[in-house]
């Protein structure tokens, strides 16, 4: 809905750093559970924070053929830190994949490729002042967009 209502520009990777940052800043952050992994995201400070957005990709990079288009099941889930009221992201698990049906030559060669989870994109708000800390499965993937709305409102029309 934001996508439709707002003009959006990526960022490329470079506002964020994926990063160890002093211990102190995690103490509300339980360990992984077994089996998963924490990941841990700084972003950079913003004059106008409320402007940007971040999209969380949660996936895998798997040999698939070029011609469909994937994607896991699986849900990405926020919740919040008990006694302290600050949000984690969580993927139990990431299930079987799934994809369009074009039929492709059966010797065509693989190509790698992200597949993320299915579904519509998670936009969170973006935050400098919090780490972003999503659990995922220890074979997943995590990757980010940081989205900036255009500095020129739009202006609807009655039609």
């Amino acid at each position: 809905m934001i996508k439709s209502l707002i003009t959006l520009s990526v960022i490329l990777l470079g506002s964020f750093a994926m990063a160890q940052h002093p211990q102190e800043n995690m103490k509300a952050y339980p360990p992984a559970a077994e089996g998963m992994k924490r990941l841990v995201v700084y972003l950079e400070t913003k004059e106008e924070e409320d402007d940007y957005r971040v999209e969380l990709m949660v996936g895998k990079t798997v040999e698939v053929d070029a011609a469909n288009r994937f994607f896991f099941s699986g849900t990405l889930e926020e919740e919040t830190i008990e006694g302290w009221g600050f949000p984690k992201y969580v993927v139990k698990q990431i299930g079987p994949m799934a994809g369009t049906r074009i039929g492709v030559d059966p010797d065509a060669p693989k190509v790698k490729r992200f597949v993320k989870l299915g579904g519509e994109p998670k936009l969170l708000r973006y935050n400098s002042k919090l780490p972003l800390v999503v659990y995922v499965p220890k074979d997943a993937e995590v990757k980010l967009k940081v989205w900036v709305a255009s500095p020129q409102p739009l202006t609807l029309n009655e039609g």
